[in-house]
Protein backbone atom coordinates (compact mmCIF):
# COMPACT_ATOMS: atom_id res chain seq x y z
CA UNK A 1 0.00 0.00 0.00
CA UNK A 2 0.96 3.59 -0.94
CA UNK A 3 0.27 6.46 0.98
CA UNK A 4 0.66 10.13 0.45
CA UNK A 5 0.71 12.85 3.47
CA UNK A 6 0.64 16.66 2.45
CA UNK A 7 1.56 19.07 4.32
CA UNK A 8 1.11 23.22 3.89
CA UNK A 9 4.44 23.58 6.27
CA UNK A 10 7.45 21.42 7.05
CA UNK A 11 5.99 20.30 10.48
CA UNK A 12 2.69 19.94 9.78
CA UNK A 13 2.96 16.18 9.04
CA UNK A 14 4.74 15.55 12.09
CA UNK A 15 2.20 17.51 14.48
CA UNK A 16 -0.81 16.09 12.61
CA UNK A 17 -0.58 12.36 11.73
CA UNK A 18 3.07 11.49 12.07
CA UNK A 19 2.31 8.79 13.92
CA UNK A 20 -0.28 6.77 11.67
CA UNK A 21 2.61 7.48 9.17
CA UNK A 22 5.21 5.08 11.32
CA UNK A 23 2.42 2.52 12.19
CA UNK A 24 1.89 1.96 8.43
CA UNK A 25 5.55 1.79 8.05
CA UNK A 26 6.54 -0.09 10.50
CA UNK A 27 3.66 -2.54 8.80
CA UNK A 28 6.20 -2.15 5.30
CA UNK A 29 3.83 -0.06 3.54
CA UNK A 30 5.36 2.76 1.49
CA UNK A 31 4.86 6.26 2.67
CA UNK A 32 5.57 9.71 1.05
CA UNK A 33 5.06 13.54 2.41
CA UNK A 34 4.42 16.02 -0.42
CA UNK A 35 4.87 19.54 1.51
CA UNK A 36 3.64 23.07 -0.30
CA UNK A 37 5.82 25.21 1.06
CA UNK A 38 9.33 25.91 2.92
CA UNK A 39 8.05 27.83 5.73
CA UNK A 40 8.99 30.95 3.73
CA UNK A 41 7.07 33.73 5.79
CA UNK A 42 7.88 32.07 9.62
CA UNK A 43 8.88 34.22 11.99
CA UNK A 44 11.25 31.39 13.24
CA UNK A 45 14.00 29.51 11.50
CA UNK A 46 14.85 29.89 7.43
CA UNK A 47 13.84 28.26 4.70
CA UNK A 48 16.56 26.11 3.90
CA UNK A 49 16.68 25.47 7.38
CA UNK A 50 13.37 23.99 7.73
CA UNK A 51 13.74 21.74 4.74
CA UNK A 52 16.61 20.13 6.12
CA UNK A 53 14.18 19.49 9.45
CA UNK A 54 11.98 18.14 7.00
CA UNK A 55 14.04 15.91 5.86
CA UNK A 56 15.22 14.69 8.84
CA UNK A 57 11.79 14.43 10.31
CA UNK A 58 10.89 12.23 7.01
CA UNK A 59 13.84 10.25 8.00
CA UNK A 60 12.85 9.72 11.28
CA UNK A 61 8.80 8.54 9.75
CA UNK A 62 10.56 5.93 7.47
CA UNK A 63 9.02 8.21 4.81
CA UNK A 64 10.22 9.53 1.45
CA UNK A 65 9.81 13.42 1.24
CA UNK A 66 9.25 15.90 -1.58
CA UNK A 67 8.40 19.59 -2.09
CA UNK A 68 5.39 21.20 -4.13
CA UNK A 69 6.08 24.85 -5.53
CA UNK A 70 2.85 26.19 -4.66
CA UNK A 71 3.80 30.24 -4.51
CA UNK A 72 5.24 29.64 -0.86
CA UNK A 73 4.50 30.06 2.67
CA UNK A 74 0.92 32.29 3.43
CA UNK A 75 0.36 32.50 -0.33
CA UNK A 76 -0.91 28.78 -1.49
CA UNK A 77 -4.39 28.94 -3.19
CA UNK A 78 -6.66 27.06 -4.18
CA UNK A 79 -6.76 27.52 -7.72
CA UNK A 80 -6.36 25.65 -10.88
CA UNK A 81 -2.50 25.68 -11.23
CA UNK A 82 -2.26 24.25 -7.75
CA UNK A 83 -5.05 21.66 -8.15
CA UNK A 84 -3.12 20.64 -11.28
CA UNK A 85 0.04 20.48 -9.51
CA UNK A 86 -1.47 18.17 -6.84
CA UNK A 87 -2.94 15.66 -9.21
CA UNK A 88 -0.02 15.10 -10.81
CA UNK A 89 1.68 14.26 -7.83
CA UNK A 90 -0.80 11.86 -7.08
CA UNK A 91 -0.84 10.45 -10.55
CA UNK A 92 3.20 10.30 -10.53
CA UNK A 93 3.17 8.32 -6.72
CA UNK A 94 -0.25 6.40 -7.13
CA UNK A 95 -1.50 6.19 -3.58
CA UNK A 96 -4.13 3.88 -2.21
CA UNK A 97 -4.46 6.46 0.22
CA UNK A 98 -4.56 10.46 0.80
CA UNK A 99 -3.87 12.55 4.21
CA UNK A 100 -4.45 16.15 4.24
CA UNK A 101 -5.03 19.04 6.62
CA UNK A 102 -8.83 19.47 7.68
CA UNK A 103 -10.04 21.78 5.24
CA UNK A 104 -12.22 24.06 7.60
CA UNK A 105 -11.15 27.32 8.12
CA UNK A 106 -8.36 27.45 11.18
CA UNK A 107 -5.42 29.80 12.43
CA UNK A 108 -3.21 29.52 9.44
CA UNK A 109 -5.27 29.85 5.40
CA UNK A 110 -2.74 27.75 4.25
CA UNK A 111 -4.02 24.39 5.93
CA UNK A 112 -7.68 25.60 4.91
CA UNK A 113 -5.97 26.19 0.99
CA UNK A 114 -4.12 22.47 1.27
CA UNK A 115 -6.82 20.54 2.08
CA UNK A 116 -9.25 21.94 -0.28
CA UNK A 117 -6.53 21.29 -2.73
CA UNK A 118 -5.90 18.05 -2.21
CA UNK A 119 -9.53 17.24 -1.96
CA UNK A 120 -10.38 18.41 -5.88
CA UNK A 121 -6.94 17.22 -6.78
CA UNK A 122 -7.45 13.63 -5.87
CA UNK A 123 -10.59 14.08 -8.13
CA UNK A 124 -8.93 15.46 -10.81
CA UNK A 125 -6.69 12.84 -10.72
CA UNK A 126 -8.79 10.24 -12.44
CA UNK A 127 -9.95 12.91 -14.78
CA UNK A 128 -8.72 11.12 -18.16
CA UNK A 129 -9.51 13.84 -20.04
CA UNK A 130 -7.47 16.66 -18.10
CA UNK A 131 -5.26 17.98 -20.89
CA UNK A 132 -2.32 19.68 -18.65
CA UNK A 133 -2.19 15.74 -17.24
CA UNK A 134 -2.54 13.66 -20.21
CA UNK A 135 1.23 12.48 -20.23
CA UNK A 136 0.29 9.97 -17.23
CA UNK A 137 -2.28 7.60 -16.36
CA UNK A 138 -5.40 8.49 -14.80
CA UNK A 139 -5.12 7.33 -10.62
CA UNK A 140 -8.01 7.06 -8.50
CA UNK A 141 -7.22 6.78 -4.73
CA UNK A 142 -9.08 4.87 -2.60
CA UNK A 143 -9.60 6.66 0.67
CA UNK A 144 -8.64 10.54 1.24
CA UNK A 145 -8.67 11.36 5.37
CA UNK A 146 -7.84 14.76 7.55
CA UNK A 147 -5.75 15.07 9.95
CA UNK A 148 -5.94 17.92 12.75
CA UNK A 149 -2.43 20.22 13.10
CA UNK A 150 -2.28 22.59 15.52
CA UNK A 151 -5.80 23.71 16.19
CA UNK A 152 -9.05 21.77 17.67
CA UNK A 153 -11.55 20.71 15.33
CA UNK A 154 -15.02 20.84 16.25
CA UNK A 155 -16.32 18.11 14.64
CA UNK A 156 -15.98 14.65 16.41
CA UNK A 157 -13.36 12.36 15.35
CA UNK A 158 -14.33 9.94 12.89
CA UNK A 159 -11.77 7.39 13.34
CA UNK A 160 -9.46 7.38 16.67
CA UNK A 161 -6.14 5.86 16.14
CA UNK A 162 -4.14 4.23 18.62
CA UNK A 163 -0.85 5.17 18.21
CA UNK A 164 0.58 4.46 21.87
CA UNK A 165 2.85 2.12 20.19
CA UNK A 166 4.69 4.92 18.37
CA UNK A 167 4.42 7.52 20.71
CA UNK A 168 8.07 7.54 21.53
CA UNK A 169 9.62 7.64 17.60
CA UNK A 170 6.83 10.77 17.16
CA UNK A 171 8.13 12.47 19.45
CA UNK A 172 11.72 12.34 18.05
CA UNK A 173 9.92 13.30 15.05
CA UNK A 174 8.46 16.64 16.31
CA UNK A 175 11.84 17.32 17.85
CA UNK A 176 13.57 17.09 14.50
CA UNK A 177 11.82 20.59 14.06
CA UNK A 178 14.05 22.27 16.64
CA UNK A 179 13.55 25.92 15.07
CA UNK A 180 9.43 25.56 16.18
CA UNK A 181 9.96 23.93 18.90
CA UNK A 182 12.47 26.16 20.59
CA UNK A 183 9.91 29.35 20.36
CA UNK A 184 6.40 27.34 20.83
CA UNK A 185 5.37 24.76 23.32
CA UNK A 186 4.31 22.31 20.33
CA UNK A 187 5.63 19.28 21.41
CA UNK A 188 3.55 19.61 24.66
CA UNK A 189 0.30 20.97 22.50
CA UNK A 190 0.51 17.50 20.55
CA UNK A 191 1.36 15.44 23.44
CA UNK A 192 -1.54 16.68 25.68
CA UNK A 193 -4.32 16.72 22.80
CA UNK A 194 -2.95 12.74 21.72
CA UNK A 195 -3.29 12.18 25.93
CA UNK A 196 -6.30 13.82 26.24
CA UNK A 197 -7.87 11.70 23.03
CA UNK A 198 -6.42 8.49 24.22
CA UNK A 199 -7.90 8.09 28.00
CA UNK A 200 -11.05 9.30 26.17
CA UNK A 201 -11.02 5.98 24.17
CA UNK A 202 -9.45 3.59 26.22
CA UNK A 203 -5.62 3.44 25.52
CA UNK A 204 -2.74 6.22 26.03
CA UNK A 205 -2.14 8.93 23.15
CA UNK A 206 -4.08 7.98 20.00
CA UNK A 207 -4.68 10.81 16.97
CA UNK A 208 -7.79 11.89 15.24
CA UNK A 209 -9.04 11.34 11.75
CA UNK A 210 -11.79 12.54 9.75
CA UNK A 211 -13.37 11.28 6.38
CA UNK A 212 -14.03 12.75 2.92
CA UNK A 213 -16.20 9.92 1.79
CA UNK A 214 -18.08 6.68 4.06
CA UNK A 215 -16.34 3.51 3.85
CA UNK A 216 -18.04 0.81 2.39
CA UNK A 217 -18.25 -2.83 4.28
CA UNK A 218 -20.28 -5.36 3.14
CA UNK A 219 -20.47 -6.54 6.88
CA UNK A 220 -20.88 -4.70 10.94
CA UNK A 221 -18.00 -7.53 11.69
CA UNK A 222 -15.24 -6.06 9.32
CA UNK A 223 -15.18 -2.53 11.57
CA UNK A 224 -12.40 -2.65 14.81
CA UNK A 225 -12.97 -1.79 18.39
CA UNK A 226 -15.58 1.01 18.95
CA UNK A 227 -14.28 4.07 20.46
CA UNK A 228 -16.48 4.48 23.20
CA UNK A 229 -15.91 4.45 26.66
CA UNK A 230 -17.22 7.14 28.93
Amino acid sequence: MRILAVGPHPDDVEFGCAPILILEARNGHEVKLAITSRGESSTHGTPEGREEEARAAAREIGAELSYLEMGGDCHVEPNVANRIRMAREIREYRPNILLAPYPSENQHPDHTAVGRIVRDAARLARYGGVAELRDLRPHAIGHLYYYAITTHIEALPEIVVDVTSVFDQWQRAIQCHKSQTANREYLELVTSRARSLGLSVGTQYAVPLWLNDPIRISSLTELGVSARRF
